[in-house]
């Protein structure tokens, strides 16, 4: 991969200034049953670029107590169930990128380096959230980067003769009403096999990923701009190759998780 060492760091080290609220009518005693808030098993920063990117900080999430939607979420009463999540979607985009060689080579300790270095350095940057009545879990882009890209860094790595990966992990999401995602599937996701380079040996931009997956997020009948494409709380340039954004833009799970929201009224 290229050596832009600063903007890996940069991502890695963001910050969401968050504000938890429990619900106001499950707040009178003490459940048994774990706590949730909507799309726990999300990102976290994806959750922020969906559904709180354009409005003030600190970002308001209310807690619940009750009713677990259980079609809804994944239901995450542990730190290994986290953990299982975590492996399976580095799994998946491995068998994207290598077809799973990467992942397959390396060693147990490998696979546990990394959920170390995510877990590891608690109180930075929320990664995923479970909140469970014996016991807070709070998992967390943390300050083990060193730890974490020692290994991240060889699911990164391609043969030079190759140009990129085989294909790239990629989920689009886009916003329907102001509470669930829009997908053309049951997932709630929009997820196709795309290549990082043309038959033609050019490099793929973002652009051509959306005109190819999802071209009305950036062509609309009257030509206004009616949306916005945002990746870690930024907007890329749709000339941006895609294979240099899955290479230092992706999440921790090694998929580029790419948000489409309502451009935000003047």
């Amino acid at each position: 991969m290229t050596d832009d060492k600063d903007v890996l760091r940069d991502v890695w080290f963001g910050r969401i200034p968050t504000c938890f609220t429990l619900y106001q009518d499950e707040t009178t005693e003490r459940e048994a049953e774990p706590y949730y808030e909507d799309f726990q098993h999300h990102p976290i920063g994806l959750l922020f670029d969906l559904h709180a990117s354009n409005t003030a900080l600190p970002w308001n999430i209310t807690v619940h107590f009750k009713n677990f939607p259980e079609k809804d979420l994944l239901h995450c009463p542990s730190k290994d169930v986290i953990e299982a999540h975590f492996m399976a979607c580095i799994k998946e985009a491995d068998a994207l990128k290598h077809k799973s060689q990467v992942i397959n080579e390396m060693q147990k300790k490998d696979h546990k380096q990394l959920w170390m270095g995510l877990q590891n350095g608690k109180n930075v940057c929320t990664a995923f959230i479970v909140l469970h009545t014996d016991e807070c879990y709070f998992h967390f882009f943390p300050d083990k980067f060193d730890q974490f890209w020692a290994i991240n860094r060889k699911l990164m790595e391609y043969p030079p003769e190759e140009n990129g990966f085989r294909y790239i992990p990629f989920r689009i999401y886009q916003l329907k009403t102001n509470f669930y995602f829009q997908a053309t599937s049951e997932r709630p996701f929009i997820q196709k096999l795309f290549r990082p380079v043309a038959a033609d040996g050019q490099p793929h931009t973002l652009g051509d990923l959306l005109k190819d997956v999802c071209p009305a997020a950036i062509n609309s009948e009257d030509g206004e701009k009616k949306t916005q494409v945002v990746i870690h709380g930024i907007e890329p340039m749709l000339e941006t190759p895609i294979q240099w954004l899955s290479e230092h833009m992706s999440y921790p799970d090694n998929f580029l998780h790419i948000s489409i929201i309502p451009q935000p009224a003047d």
